[in-house]
């Protein structure tokens, strides 16, 4: 069994140089020190008899609850002989982003110097107990509140110096399984209450997909499971996606059972049933694909289209590992991605690299995919592939420990999450020193270029 333990670095503060301007202004972090009940003892409970991290109903290439926590949350290498494709489990993010953190330059020992918190907070790990064990399900509008209590007492002036403005941390999940009001009666199965907590309202949540309308969310990507540690390993799999034959028109990788009622989703699969010719579909129901990337990889690079349409929630995986094979996504909606990931995907570019369908026309207006999609000039799906295939860095979640070589080339999404965080934190901070607090819950824009 592996160690469920993370054996995390050092936290060390880097020092500006006597030579030249400062490469840390701005850009200080102070990682908040938690007691492990908050965090690293959430990873001893990896039983299935606890806090699974795998879905016992799944297939059995699901890899067992406690070798999810390999390589510092990135799970288990899938073939021995892999550098850079592992079996992910996103629950684990937290614990990994945490990993990534403290290796980042200009972290602050004393967060009076640091411009941003960090919350070193395993959210969706705590959150297991009141989503799995139906006696507490009563109980669920108490997640995080024990994390609340504690910033409250234990050196307050942290907290209090900007009123939690510049406090950020990570939830491995949809913002709504953990939005639900404190005042519903009876409580729903699945979802918590953290991000309705007064006490951590001012905070930025960084989660797998956001709502649309509060200002303290922002979406950053789902991670694969490609995460590369060097400058070579990347490029090797951009090439190989760049040069792959792509003899099939679309491809879906989902749950395969027909819908009750009309949705895209339905269409998607009855148009796929009646032109097998132009339309692959990788069937990913049960839980089949969530730790086996080969079964889903090799078609997507074989395919010029990954359609991407919403399931319970409007974001998918699936539309970042099509983005790494190089397969244009096809949307059917801009909550999937568009409203989503700004930091990451700009809004300006989605028209270079995907292409948007509208699934009210398809689901009852008789747009057939497979004529909008083949109707597409070659020379332009060519072009949206090269653009899809320059987003890619910009969705990997790099290795811990990564080559300076990459870390420099290359921003990967935990840097553009950081700078995102830190643009929004100043504006915060900003609008706080300058007595303007309007400003603080203003929407922002994200279809600037980080």
């Amino acid at each position: 069994m592996v160690n469920p333990l993370f054996i995390f670095l050092p936290l060390l503060s880097v020092a500006a140089g006597t030579d030249g301007p400062d490469p840390c202004v701005g850009r200080r972090i102070h990682i908040r020190s938690l007691p492990p009940r908050f965090n690293t003892d959430l990873l001893r409970h990896c039983g299935a008899d606890a806090f699974p991290l795998a879905d016992p109903s799944a297939a059995a290439t699901s890899t067992p609850p406690c070798e999810s926590l390999a390589n510092h949350g990135l799970g288990p290498r899938t073939h021995p002989r892999s550098r850079s494709w592992y079996r992910t489990d996103a629950r684990l993010l937290e614990a990994f982003f945490h990993r990534r953190i403290l290796e980042r330059d200009c972290l602050a020992d004393d967060p009076a110097d640091a411009d941003a918190v960090f919350l070193p907070y395993y959210a969706a790990l705590d959150a297991l107990p009141y989503v799995l064990d139906p006696g507490l399900l009563d109980e669920s509008a108490r997640h995080g509140v024990a994390l609340a209590e504690f910033l409250s007492r234990d050196q307050a002036r942290i907290l209090s110096r900007r009123h939690g403005h510049d406090h950020f941390l990570v939830v491995a999940g949809s913002a709504w399984d953990y939005a639900q009001s404190p005042s519903v009666e009876p409580r729903l199965w699945g979802s918590t209450s953290l991000l309705r907590l007064p006490e951590l309202a001012n905070f930025t949540f960084l989660t797998l997909e956001s709502r649309t309308w509060p200002w303290q969310e922002h979406a950053i990507p789902h991670p694969t499971s490609f995460h590369p540690s060097s400058l070579g390993h990347l490029r090797a799999w951009l090439a190989r996606a760049r040069r792959s034959r792509r003899a099939t028109l679309m491809l879906f990788a989902g749950g395969a059972s027909r819908p009750s009622r009309p949705n895209i989703r339905g269409s998607i699969l009855s148009e796929c049933a009646n032109r097998t010719d132009a339309c692959v579909v990788v069937d990913c129901s049960g839980g089949k694909c969530a730790h086996d990337p080969v079964r889903y990889m090799r078609p997507m690079l074989r395919s010029k289209f990954c359609l991407q349409p919403p399931g319970d929630t409007p974001t998918r995986r699936s539309t970042f590992d099509a983005i790494l094979a190089g397969c244009v996504p096809v949307f059917f909606e801009d909550l999937a991605a568009r409203r989503q990931y700004g930091w990451h995907l700009p809004p300006v570019r989605y028209d270079e690299f995907s292409v948007h369908i509208p699934k009210e026309a398809v689901v009852f207006g008789g747009v057939r995919i497979v004529e909008a999609l083949e109707a597409v000039p070659e020379e332009e799906v060519r072009r949206m592939r090269r653009r899809v295939l320059e987003m890619a860095p910009r969705v990997v979640y790099r290795r811990h420990g990564s080559t300076p070589e990459l870390r420099e080339a290359v921003k990967d999404a935990v840097d553009l999450a950081v700078d995102g965080v830190l643009q929004r934190i100043r504006r915060r901070t900003r609008a706080l020193e300058d007595g303007l607090p309007e400003r603080i819950y203003a929407q922002e824009e994200d279809s600037v270029d980080i």
